[in-house]
């Protein structure tokens, strides 16, 4: 009995729901109004919409004229491995295009002074993703420069100046580097490959394995990766359309024109140093990285010039 009492409660229930739609129903009638339509996606139109494709490594890929030898397997597999990555890592990969038409234009007169070859650009792409990185072991930079080598190769490096973040400053050690490391192996391939391991780390395993050439040389997976993401990087940023990157030119950053303040004396405090120049703080920072505080202990009057961006490309500062 109490079953069959459930049973004629729920049906009432059901019966009153079905007049009240019925109802609205019938008041909505021959009126129009908008409808949030939900469009459900299965299995079959994602695959239309979104592919994946195997690439084609282009015929006499190679690093500053140096040809790589795809038909050998291992080193085909590996090409192919860091193309695909750095293809379908779409974010980064704009980013990295974004940023190339900002820099490129200072880093490569620069290597073309030094008689370095264009493609040691891509170095500095791989080395930080053109910021100014610092790793865990202190590289700091768009050339990942240690403390030491800066010093060596005449940088200022204390805790008012890192002149390893003035972005000229440093390709230009870069280029003595990778030049010295082109001298001792023979060709820029193993210079690259020398600028991650090191010029005696890469000599001991050249000697160790009785090899000469990079493509021959077991290394370890960062250095072992090295020129061929480099390889990848190079011709992604080259074709950029070929490989499904589609951007305008105004997508892409562009440096700020600037004047360049010569300063030989101490300045007691680089916020009000800006202001005088119509800019902040933070804007003075970000056209000179290099200058690490918030004042310059200059006690020998070294002469720097620091960078003011021209007027109209920022708000001005009241």
């Amino acid at each position: 009995m109490k079953r069959l009492k459930n049973i004629i409660i729920l049906g009432g229930v059901v019966a009153v729901s079905a007049v009240f739609i019925n109802a609205v129903q019938s008041t909505n009638t021959g009126q129009t109004y908008d409808k949030e339509v939900t469009k459900v996606v299965d299995s079959t139109s994602f695959v239309n919409d979104y592919n994946v494709y195997a690439l084609k490594i282009p015929d006499g890929i190679n690093f500053a004229g140096e040809r790589a030898p795809i038909e050998d397997p291992d080193v085909k597999e590996r090409m192919d491995r860091e193309l695909m990555v750095n293809t379908y890592w779409q974010s980064n990969g704009l980013l990295l295009i974004k940023r190339a038409n900002k820099y490129f234009p200072i880093i490569e007169p620069i290597l073309k002074k030094h008689g370095v070859p264009d493609d040691l650009k891509y170095i500095a792409v791989i080395e930080s993703g053109l910021t100014q990185a610092v790793s865990p072991a202190g590289a700091t930079g768009f050339w990942q420069l240690m403390k030491g080598t800066a010093r060596e190769y005449g940088l200022e490096v204390n805790d008012n100046v890192d002149e390893r973040y003035h972005i000229a400053k440093a390709t230009e050690v870069a280029c003595e580097y990778l030049k010295k490391a082109k001298a001792r192996f023979g060709n820029w391939t193993m210079a690259a490959a020398a600028y991650n391991a090191g010029q005696f780390g890469m000599a001991k395993q050249l000697e160790r394995q009785d090899v000469e050439d990079y493509y021959d040389v077991l290394l370890g997976e960062e250095t072992g990766r090295y020129v061929f993401r480099i390889l990848a990087i190079k011709e992604i940023l080259s074709h950029p359309k070929e490989y499904g990157f589609n951007f305008e030119e105004e997508d892409l950053y562009t440096n700020i024109p600037v004047n360049k303040v010569e300063v030989d004396t101490v300045v007691t405090d680089f916020p009000a140093f800006a202001k005088k120049f119509g800019i902040n703080y933070k804007i003075l920072k970000v056209h000179n990285p290099w200058l690490r505080d918030a004042h310059l202990n200059n006690a020998s009057r070294k002469k720097y010039f620091i960078e003011i961006p021209k007027d109209g490309y920022y708000p001005a500062v009241n």
